[in-house]
């Protein structure tokens, strides 16, 4: 299969592959819990990073393999093999960010995804020009396609999920090293068959190997840092919340709290007591029952999710986002219904924007004039905490000085 190959443009093609996986996929998993406008530039970033990384590879694992001397790439069929590629990974991704994700709609869009890279590959396989013809093994075209949709299941499964840090590391590894697979499968049942140069001849606008190498190059490098670039720590937003009038005397009880020693609650049992004392102190929420489910938005009608598996509710317009530790979910509640509605005990509301589960914090730690707190799951998430907040939170959580 790697046959007089050039080793290290295989070995670029593949890195090139994992990092246009990691950059797309995670732009792609920031589309839920943004609004439109930020939700269709994500999804258009994360199908174009995507398709500039498949792309891209094909072209690089291309100008490591020993095709024919001579040989020049046609510019309309190379230039369609990019659009295939960049449509096919819009549409695929469009298509599993409406509403309720479904394991059927996740086959559907990966089949089409991995029909799309197969077929960018073959396109761009056939815009190869000279005095040859190509001709396939069809067991190889049926496992390169086999393959392709694998690694599409699996690079849409990451979306979804919502994965990151390490988790979408070792995800984007596999989905580069699946797309890189596929492509020198398909490249192993390929063969040219020579002809002279009257019997196939050349037709319409053609670059050469080292014209093609300078186009992928600046592409490699856009990859690169749009991979750097998603390194990059989101901002932590340090909108205050100002103290509501007539909770002087609830504030001065936490005051002390403001000069902690960094202690760290025992468990999750003592987080809930502390919430109990506060919601004594305040004296409960104002005539309104605490609920034991959250109604959430799906395709398929409205669900609801119990509050026992709430981590964080985040404010979204009129409507708010409940994450259960694994992903983001809309709610027809605003943010102040939710905080009405929901057990003091055991909710707080630390941002104008978001409400945090008490015993889900894994940690809290000081973050510009702010904090910011991190909620246990199975995708831990970190939710910003104003100033104005702090004190009272850290108390909650147990965190006051012995003996003050």
């Amino acid at each position: 299969m790697f046959a007089g190959h050039d080793p290290l443009l295989i070995a670029l093609s593949v890195v090139i592959a994992i990092l246009g996986g990691y950059t797309g996929f995670g732009l792609a998993a920031r589309v839920r819990g943004t609004g439109i406008a930020g939700r269709r530039m994500f999804l258009a970033c994360a199908a174009f990073f995507l398709a500039v990384g498949v792309w891209t590879m094909h072209f690089v694992a291309m100008l490591a393999a020993p095709i024919p001397l001579h040989a020049t790439y046609l510019v309309l069929p190379t230039v369609v093999s990019f659009l295939i590629c960049a449509l096919v990974m819009g549409i695929s991704l469009f298509f599993v960010s409406l509403g309720e994700p479904s394991h059927m709609r996740l086959v559907v869009s990966a089949l089409l995804l991995g029909l799309g890279i197969a077929s960018m590959h073959y396109v761009g396989i056939h815009g190869l020009s000279g005095s040859f013809h190509i001709e396939h093994q069809r067991p190889m075209i049926m496992a390169s396609v086999a393959i392709a949709v694998g690694a599409a299941y699996g690079g849409l499964r990451i979306f979804l999920d919502r994965h990151g840090g390490m988790r979408l590391a070792l995800s984007a590894t596999a989905f580069g090293i699946a797309v890189s697979g596929m492509h020198f499968t398909a490249m192993h049942g390929m063969r040219f068959v020579p002809e002279t140069p009257f019997d196939h001849a050349a037709s319409g606008l053609a670059v050469s190997r080292e014209a093609l190498a300078l186009i992928v190059s600046p592409l490699c490098f856009l990859i690169v840092f749009g991979f750097l670039l998603l390194l990059v720590p989101e901002p932590v937003s340090r909108a205050l919340n100002s103290a509501p009038a007539g909770q002087a005397d609830t504030d001065a009880i936490y005051a002390q709290a403001a000069t902690l020693d960094g202690s760290t609650p025992d468990s999750a049992a003592a987080q809930m007591e502390q919430g109990r004392l506060r919601h004594r102190l305040d004296g409960g929420p104002s005539g309104v029952a605490a609920v034991t489910r959250v109604p959430v938005e799906g395709a398929d009608g409205t669900r609801f999710v119990e509050i026992g598996q709430i981590r964080s509710i985040k404010a979204n317009a009129h409507y708010t986002l409940v994450h259960d530790g694994r992903r983001e979910r809309m709610c027809p509640w605003a943010i102040s219904q939710a905080e009405a509605r929901l057990d003091r005990a055991t909710f707080m509301r630390v941002h104008r924007s978001h409400i945090v589960s008490l015993p889900f914090v894994s940690l809290i730690r000081k973050e510009g004039d702010g904090a910011v707190v991190e909620l246990d799951g199975e995708v831990p998430h970190l939710v910003p905490v104003s100033r104005a907040k702090i004190a009272e939170l850290r108390a909650r959580l147990g965190l006051v000085r012995r003996g003050v």
